[in-house]
This record gives structure tokens, sequence and C-alpha cells, in this order.
């Protein structure tokens, strides 16, 4: 059995509960939320990112307890933006095609930057 996992700040969600294994995600309505998003992943790098402003995202505990986390604004988002790692999918991944194109050459621009080819953008399946 595979699992997947991610942790997120605890004082985003009421309750101790800091990780989630095994995510689904699910929209309880279509509202949508448009603001600035980062990721450790891309240092130094936060655009404007469209996601839904509101989830509830089914999954389980590390001693295997089901539970569900509802999640509005930031925490929406964090979940989103956690899931879609599990994923393999980046926030830059759903930024239109000329944002990424933008993006990219900000990237090879970066100090850290190794020369590497261009990275590959990808879908989201959410």
């Amino acid at each position: 059995m595979s699992l997947r996992v991610f942790v997120f700040a605890p004082q985003l969600h009421e309750g101790d509960l800091d990780h989630l294994i095994n995510p689904q995600l699910e929209f309880p309505d279509e509202e949508e939320q448009f603001g600035p998003e980062g990721c450790l992943s891309i240092p130094g790098i936060y655009l404007d990112t469209k996601r839904r402003k509101n989830v509830v995202a089914k999954g389980f505990t590390e001693k295997g307890d089901p539970v569900q986390v509802v999640g509005e604004g930031l925490l929406a988002r964090c979940i989103q933006h956690e899931t879609d790692h599990l994923d393999g999918v980046l926030f830059v991944d759903r930024q239109d095609p000329e944002q990424q194109k933008r993006l990219i050459t900000t990237l090879r621009a970066a100090a850290w930057w190794q020369g590497e080819d261009t990275p590959i953008i990808k879908v989201s399946p959410h």
C-alpha cells in the first residue's frame, strides 16, 4: 500500500491535526480565490494563483483513523497546494502559458539555477 502524506501548520486548523494521509479532495461549491502563493521548491517566487476557496479533505491520521478537514481561504489554499505536490504538480503549473514563459526566464536568471533543462509544466488533476 502506498502512502501519500503532507503536513501543514497546525495553527491553520482548529485542533491539533497537522498532517493528512492519502487525502481526497472535494469542493463543496464553485467559489474561487485568487492570491499570492509561493513554495519552498522554488525559492523567492510568489505568484497570484487561482484556487478553490473551500475544500473538504478526507484522509487518515498516522494511527489510521479517518479524518476530515474542512478548509476555507488560506487553509484551503494550503491543502490544495500540498495535495498538488503529491500529484507531482507545482503552483507554477497552474499559471497561464504567458506567465509560465516569464517565470522560466526568471528562473533561469536566479542565482541558484544550475543551467538545467527547462522545467516541465504539468496539469493538475484538481
